[in-house]
This record gives structure tokens, sequence and C-alpha cells, in this order.
């Protein structure tokens, strides 16, 4: 049977393995030598042993087996696989000579219980499986059946305890742990276990340490150091110790005087270890998180003082074996009659058997069930192996954190709203990326930013969309509230010259100012200071063809206004009579204003017809407005009108410039001079501005057309000095309206 002996008071005893024999019973103490010295006697170990030997002793009372006496042999292994070896060999043998695998069916051994360790089970489960005497194990778990078939377990695959690890850290959101492992068999294929549940898991290791499993390893400190050290330099705030408990005590002694602080998840090899739980500064090194399998009615009470759930394992495998000899030797209520003399591997079958329905009735029993408890030095939850579920009491732990909150341990931080996140080469780190213009995240830890529904936008790390707002030259903007006063000035000095020319339209001044050209004239200046209204406030598709051709007519009626006035002048003082008769039959003002302003409506209408003006919503992925702009359409219908206006003004220009050597009393050429070449410099200036300043065109062409209707109503002082009649009115048309087509002389 499995336990281990006392060396001496102080010294510690280890998991050991024994056997079944019929019709005696014998009690070994075999010490370990020097070499396997350990200096504490372990009490649960020695508990495990009693429990055994009462189950034993309770089987011969009750007559379970009629006739047959169940006797024992107990070893000591030293927790050394080479001591468990030989004292393998030792039971196996008969007058100190191995036996054959024929003369173990006379042999008393019938059945091995041990050991505690993994890597001791194996090393004694390769010797045991050449005679397949049975080994049933209450702690280690070897599933390989190929390389141990002979070997039996009373406890669930090692396989649940990896997965219930990677559940438990999956849980608490910790996927950057370290991992520390011992060299022997038993880490080794727990280690690879884990790892592979914890990939499933979405749990990446951040550093993967082994140590030596032997304490009297001449390089034990030196790695142990080392561990120290890489624990300590590590981002992992969570290290997983797949390791004896004697390692993990000397590792958390250099954890507590480093003053290193971790969250530690407990193997099943100490998880439940008294000793590192009475450990001197053990709560300076944090939380301690670790499984251990029971498989009957939880009672708290009874697992703080008798720990009667721990020996469960002992007594099932003791019944297990018991099981198997009655049925073998086909026993009753009164005797035996089957034959004595077993081979193991018949044992084996048979206990097999009566462990598998063991375990079964123990995991299908509503009040019992197949379970790994999460202890936390107190039960906090537990993970059921049948369905893979992981219940924790959140609420019952005491985090060791300084704002006793759960520990965090990623690679990498969260990607707030407003990233994304991108795996890098490791599953578990990424990097966070700002949302691209147009997308969004609005949780954390998103791998792809989701688009924006139609109608919104979001610029670059935005965490929601938002309807786009319009951009365009709004009424309450000081720019346009400043030339529309302009215009609004300018409607106003119209109209107080239309209700004096009204006035004063009977007289002869009147007609030798032009007569009924002044009415054209400030019909060609209404229909351009209205222009300047239409490029304020929302545009649309007809404001964007309204507004070009009302400034286009307007302006170019008013410079054949001009024109004819520049013409008139330079006939009447021109000095060559044959040449003033011939150009005399060009002069006709009516036509002049009517074929000057009849071309550019040709040229509008072209240009509305084959590429109008239109609107545009202009749309920046970098900014949340929509400029909303009036485009011209066609470049060259917007050239030509503009040119053919400034063919005009320079064509004025050229007959005022001829002009300007008459009397001074008549002289009007200099304000048509100084009116032309102020519009031309405004427009000269409007062409680069307008072209570079694309979000701007609409308040820099009303500008350019404020200016230039305010150019025609130039003042002429000097004019309007001379005369001495009504100068109220003739300080008016002097002031408003371009001298040379309206001074007024009443």
């Amino acid at each position: 049977m499995s336990e281990s002996s006392q060396r001496n008071s102080t010294a510690q005893s280890k998991l050991t393995q024994g056997f079944i024999q019929i019709t005696r019973e014998t009690f070994q103490r075999n010490a370990c030598h020097e070499y396997f010295f350990s200096s504490r006697f372990d009490i649960r170990t020695f508990v495990k042993i009693l429990a055994i030997i009462h189950t034993i002793d309770t089987i011969n009372d009750s007559g379970f087996l009629p006739g047959i006496h169940l006797g024992y042999v107990i070893c000591d292994t030293c927790a050394d696989a080479s001591k468990a070896i030989q004292s393998a060999l030792h039971m196996l043998s008969i007058n100190n000579t191995m036996a054959s695998q024929c003369d173990l069916a006379e042999h008393p051994l019938k059945a091995i219980i041990g050991a505690r360790y993994s890597e001791v089970s194996i090393a004694m489960a390769r010797l045991l499986a050449l005679s397949m005497v049975p080994q049933v194990s209450t702690r280690a778990t070897l599933d390989d059946k190929l390389r141990f078939p002979s070997f039996l377990r009373t406890i669930p695959s090692d396989i649940h305890q990896t997965r219930a690890l990677a559940h438990l850290m999956a849980h608490f959101d910790w996927n950057w742990v370290g991992v520390v492992s011992g060299d022997d068999d038993y880490g080794t294929v727990a280690l690879q276990n884990f790892l592979k549940e914890a990939q499933d898991r979405q749990v990446c290791t951040a550093f993967q340490e082994v140590l030596p499993h032997y304490l009297g390893h001449d390089d034990i400190d030196r790695r142990i150091r080392e561990v120290a050290e890489q624990i300590q330099s590590s981002k992992a705030e969570v290290v997983l110790l797949i390791l004896k408990g004697q390692l993990v005590e000397k590792l958390f002694k250099v954890m507590i005087r480093k003053r290193i602080s971790r969250t530690w998840i407990a193997s099943d090899s100490w998880s439940m270890s008294r000793t590192l739980a009475r450990m001197s500064g053990i709560n300076k090194i944090g939380d301690i998180f670790g499984f251990h399998f029971i498989s009957v009615q939880k009672h708290q009470a009874c697992l703080n003082s008798t720990h009667t759930v721990q020996l469960y394992s002992e007594k099932v495998a003791t019944w297990s074996i018991a099981h198997a000899l009655r049925a073998l030797l086909k026993c009753n209520h009164t005797i035996c009659s089957g034959e004595r003399n077993l081979p193991p591997w018949k044992v084996r079958e048979i206990c097999k058997l009566f462990l598998i329905i063991s375990m079964s009735i123990s995991s299908m029993d509503k009040h019992n069930s197949v379970v790994f408890e999460m202890l936390y030095f107190e039960v906090v939850g537990e993970y059921n192996v049948m369905t893979s579920l992981l219940e924790i009491s959140a609420a019952s732990i005491e985090w060791a954190t300084p704002n006793k909150t759960i520990p965090v341990s990623k690679c990498s931080e969260s990607c707030p709203p407003g990233t994304s996140k991108k795996i890098s080469t490791i599953s578990c780190c990424h990097n966070c990326s700002e949302c691209e213009e147009g997308t969004y995240t609005n949780v954390s830890n998103l791998h792809n930013c989701l688009k924006c529904p139609n109608g919104t936008w979001s610029l670059r790390g935005w965490r929601e969309c938002q309807p786009r707002t319009e951009n365009y030259l709004r009424w309450n903007e000081p720019f346009a509230v400043s030339f529309l006063a302009a215009t609004g000035i300018g409607f106003l000095h119209l109209f107080s010259i239309l209700i004096i020319l009204l006035k004063g339209s009977q007289s002869v001044v009147f007609k030798v100012a032009g007569g009924k050209l002044c009415f054209v004239m400030i019909a060609g200046l209404v229909v351009s200071f209205s222009a300047v209204v239409l490029f304020v406030g929302r545009p649309n598709d007809h404001i964007c063809r309204s507004r070009q051709t009302m400034y286009g007519l307007g302006f170019t009626l008013t410079v054949s206004c001009i024109l004819v006035k520049a013409f008139r002048t330079f006939l009447a003082f021109l000095g060559d009579r044959n040449q003033q008769h011939m150009l005399n039959k060009f002069y006709n003002p009516p036509v002049i204003i009517i074929c000057g302003t009849a071309i550019q409506g040709l040229i509008c209408l072209f240009w509305l017809v084959f590429d109008s003006p239109k609107l545009e919503r202009r749309i920046r992925r970098q900014t949340m407005t929509i400029e909303l702009q009036c485009i011209e359409g066609s470049n060259w219908g917007f050239c030509i009108m503009l040119s053919y206006i400034a063919l005009l003004a320079i064509i004025c220009f050229i007959l005022a410039f001829k002009g300007r050597k008459v009397p001074q009393r008549f002289n009007e050429t200099g304000y048509i001079i100084f009116s032309m070449i102020i519009y031309l410099f405004v427009w000269i200036c409007f062409i680069p501005i307008y072209v570079t300043k694309i979000q701007q065109r609409s308040a820099v062409q009303a500008s350019a057309i404020v200016v230039s209707n305010f150019v025609l109503q130039r003042e002429r002082q000097s004019d309007c000095q001379r005369s001495n009649q009504h100068s109220f009115c003739h300080f008016l048309c002097c002031s408003f309206l371009d001298p040379p087509l309206f001074v007024l002389h009443l």
C-alpha cells in the first residue's frame, strides 16, 4: 500500500508504496540514506498511511473477504525515483531473488499503492509494467497507457488540472503569465498539457523556467536565484508553479527576501501545503491560488480539521483492490472458493473496472461531484471536470494589490475606445491603432474599427460618429456681414440718386448728363449689387447659376454705359473732322449698350447650356465639415465672361485716355481712366487669390464685386465744386455715381 514511514521524529515522511498480501500482515520500516535525508516530518502523509491501515483493518474485520486476511508493507521512497525502484524490487523479490512473471502467481504481492509524486510513480510504473503488477496512485496522474499499462489512479487525469488552471487565468483575463516547472516527467508533462490548454484559452507565457526537481542538485540555489530575477524583471504579474512543495518553499524564501509580490498559481503538488501556509512572511508575496481534487460532499469544517476529503482517494484505492480480490476469489458471505494463487495482472483488470465504476458513481451523485476546489487558503471556487465549468466566489477574495482590485497580467494594455487591436507575432500581445477617419470603436479591445453609418463621420481616433456640419458663407459671419453692409449702403446710395434723377428728369443738365442712360446704369448696378447677396447663405444649383449670370449681365450693362460716355467724349473733341465724321456713324448709344450686353448674354447662355455652374459638396476625410461651394462648371465660360468685361473696360480706358486733353470744364475722362484702372487692378488681384483660396472663393468674388461696384461710384469732387447751383443734389450725384455720366447742374 502507498504511504510513508517516519525516519525519526525530525525526519520528513515521504509518499511510499506497499503491497497487499494474503494471510499475513507485516510492517517494514526502511530508513532513508543520508543522501535522501529531509528535515521535516509530513503529518499529512502520515495521516494518509493511517487511513489506508484503517481501511485494511475495516475490510479484515468486516469479513468482506471470508478466510482471507489482507496484509501490507510500508516503504519510504524518500521522494526519490531510485529509492522507489529499490523498494519496488524489494517487494517483488522472493527470498531476496527477483521473481519471474510466472512465479508472481504464488507471490503474496497483488497490488501496490503509490507513489505521491509523478516522477517517482513513473519510475515505479516502468518497472512494474514488466510484471503487470497493478499500481494504484492517489496523487499521480500518468495518462500514457502504452508506457504505463499497469498504472491506475483514483483521481481524474492531470489534464483536468491544467485545464482548470487555464480556465482560472482566462476568467480573470490573465493572458500573460510566467511558468516555473520541474525538470522531472511530471513537470514536463504538466507543462505541455498546460501550454496546450492555455493556447486554447488565449493565455500566453511570458517566460518558462525549469528547476531541478532534486533538492540536493549542485545548481539548485543558483537556479532559484535566476528564476527569482526572471520573475522580478518580467511584466507578468501571475506565475504558475508546477513544482514540489520543497522547491516552492525555497523559491518563496527568495521572494520574501527580495520583497517580490506576485499572484501565484499552485499545482496540486503543493496547493494544500500547510508548511508553506505557515511560512514566515508568506503574506508578503501576494495572492496564492491552487486546485485540489475532491470527490465527496464538501464540508469546510472537515476540510480544515480532519482532512476527510483528502483521504477519500486512499479509501477508494484500498477498497477497489479488495473488490477486485473478492471477484477473482469468488467470495460470498461465508467463503472464498476461487484460486488464491492469482497473477497480479488479473487483479489489475478487475481493479481497473471497480475504479471506473467508483469514479462514475461519484460523478453522477447530485450531492457529490468530481471537482477541483480552487483554494486561496480557503475555498473560493470550484471547477467541475464533468462540465468544464469554473465557479468563483469573487466576493470572498480579498486581493493583495494596493487598491484591492484584481491584478492585471497582460502582455499589452487594453485598447480603449477609438482604437483597434492589432495582434503582433505573439497572439496575446497587440498594438493599439487609432481608428481611421470614418471608422470608430465604442468599446475596448475590438479587433476592427466599425464603419460609420450613413450620414455620419468620425475623425481619427474617435469613439463615436457624428453628423457632418455643412460649411458655407453664413449670414452671421463677420465677413459676410461686412460686405452685406457695404451692399446695403450701395443700394441706399443708388436709391437716393434715383430719387434725385427723377426730380430733375426734365432739366437740361439731366439731358446733358446722359438722360435716360442714367437709369440704365443704375439698373445695372442694382443687378450687380443683388448678385452679391446670392453669395451669402446655403447655396444650391440655381443660386450658383443666378449669381454669376446676374453679375456678368449687370456689370456688363454698367460698363457699356460708361463706354457710351467715353466714346461720346472722344468724338466730341476729336481734332480730325473727317475721322470724327466717320466714327460718328458708330455712335449709337442704344445699339452699343444692347449689343455689348447681348454679347455677354450669349456668353452666359452658352456657359449655362454646356457646363453651367453647380453646387459641389467638398468632403475631406480629415474634417467633420462638408464644404458647400459653387463650382463654375466650365472654367472657360467663367474666364470668357470676365475677360469680356475686362475687354470693355480696356476699350473705355483707351477712349478716355485719348480724350484726356479736352478742356477742363468738359473733361470727364480722368475719372473714367481712374475707375477702369482700379477695376482692372481689382480683378487682376482676384485671379490668384481665387485660384489658391478654394474654400473662400465665394467671399473673395463677392468682395471683388462690391469693390468693382463702388469703383463706378467714384466721387468726382473737383467737378462738383465747379457747380454753384443746387449744391446738395450736385454733391449726392457727384459722390455716388460715376462723374463722367452723372454730373448734374441743377
